[in-house]
């Protein structure tokens, strides 16, 4: 007749795993007293947790508050999302509890050493774990000042929070997807979301593509063999980079003025003292177009100084004897320049000209100290341009302020902008580090 007892060294692993519905039984069943104790602990402690605070912060994730001036909105709002971060860290160890239980039984049929002591569980700590222990900390950290703030304006996209709707006067109520139905059908927004984003795709392109344009054609004009004073031109170009940029914005925002600027009242009086030509003062900060051209310039220029000093150092890095050998062939300077240099540019500084792309695309400072988005208006609060971040900037800071627009905005911003990193990065191979 056989025993019904099990043997010391055998353990049910789905035992283990039905005794782990209540974290740290598991643990105790596999003979980890302090091991079980601990995450025991840790279960007990989100349960007190949930009780004196998880349901009412739930609850009130849920009804945004019922009382005006009692209930805060936006604070509910916040300690909601707070213990719903909470409680996904919660079912990560939950489930990592009930995994646990069912490898160490395993370990002990398999007839294996199985940590029992508090030493020898500190020591696989130490020893197995230590990667983990510095990991960990920095998700956790991750998890409440990065993923915490993006919940919140996630959540905050499908409300009415609005100038009408300012807690603790007035509550804030759950609308669903009518902040992006506005965007996209709703004449103002819809007309001002248009021209706003097409103007800031614009903007991207053409003030990172002259930064980058720039920079390379400097970087590989002054590491010719002929060119003199290297060193004094590096200087010269590391200027627009030396000076802190909003300095720079606001001195070419008085250069550029209609009236007073040094555009207007000398550099083109200047040039039409040259023979055939006879330019009007052109209106740099009332005019939308000129306005646009103004600021992709100042890009340009502010921009290129970083593309210069990274395409300077890949330059380098080229060996001459691969120019030496396609001189040799009877290779042009330009199909040099097309076969080797731009190649060996771009397969190293590809990942930084993509980041050129989504910094400018977020560029804030360069929209608002030149001109404040002006000039005129395209409707929603928007200049003529204004890029969606400053767009969103006026929506929360206005007289008016909109910010479950501002937050639908952003959200649409991040997507474009994780979208259309990815798939760049993904194209050009920019994070395959391995070799082909």
């Amino acid at each position: 007749m056989s025993s019904q007892t099990e043997p010391q060294n055998i353990k049910n692993e789905k035992k283990a795993m039905r005794y782990s519905i209540i974290p740290g039984l598991g643990q105790l069943y596999n003979g980890q007293l302090f091991k079980g104790i601990v995450f025991l602990a840790i279960f007990v402690a989100f349960i007190v947790e949930m009780i004196v605070f998880g349901f009412d912060a739930f609850n009130g994730l849920i009804t945004l508050g019922s009382t005006p001036v009692e209930d805060h909105s936006l604070f509910i709002m916040i300690e909601g999302t707070l213990q719903l971060i909470i409680t996904v860290i919660f079912l990560a160890f939950y489930a990592l509890n009930i995994y646990d239980a069912k490898r160490v039984a395993s370990i002990w049929n398999r007839g294996q050493k199985v940590n029992v002591t508090i030493k020898d569980v500190m020591w696989n700590v130490y020893n197995a774990g230590f990667p983990y222990l510095l990991i960990v900390p920095a998700y956790l950290m991750m998890a409440f000042t990065i993923i915490f703030p993006v919940l919140v304006t996630l959540f905050m996209a499908f409300t009415n929070y609005d100038f009408y709707h300012i807690p603790p006067a007035n509550l804030i109520d759950w609308i669903g997807l009518k902040n992006f139905v506005n965007i996209f059908f709703l004449s103002t927004y819809r007309d001002a979301f248009t021209s706003v984003f097409s103007w800031t795709i614009i903007w991207t392109f053409s003030a990172t593509t002259l930064q980058i344009v720039i920079g390379i054609f400097t970087a590989v004009i002054a590491n010719q063999s002929f060119i003199k004073g290297k060193r004094f031109f590096g200087v010269i170009f590391l200027l627009p980079w030396a000076v802190p940029a909003f300095i720079t914005i606001l001195s070419f925002s008085n250069i550029f003025n209609d009236s007073i600027g040094a555009i207007n009242t000398q550099v083109i009086p200047l040039i039409n003292e040259l023979p055939f030509v006879e330019i009007g003062r052109i209106a740099w900060k009332t005019n939308a177009f000129w306005s646009k051209a103004a600021i992709i310039m100042i890009q340009g220029w502010l921009g290129f100084p970083y593309i210069y000093v990274m395409t300077t150092s890949i330059l380098q890095s080229i060996p001459e004897d691969l120019y030496e050998a396609a001189k040799i062939d009877g290779a042009s300077a330009f199909q040099r320049f097309r076969e080797i240099t731009m190649p060996m540019v771009f397969l190293v500084a590809a990942p930084t000209f993509i980041t050129q792309y989504t910094q400018n695309f977020n560029n804030f400072s360069m929209i608002y100290l030149f001109n404040n988005g002006g000039p005129g208006s395209v409707g929603g609060g928007a200049g003529a341009t204004d890029i969606l971040i400053s767009w969103i900037y006026k929506l929360t800071t206005g007289t008016s302020p909109q910010y479950s627009m501002a937050a639908a905005i952003t959200l649409i911003i991040s997507a474009l902008v994780i979208v259309v990193s990815l798939t760049v990065f993904k194209r050009t191979n920019a994070f395959n580090m391995e070799d082909a």
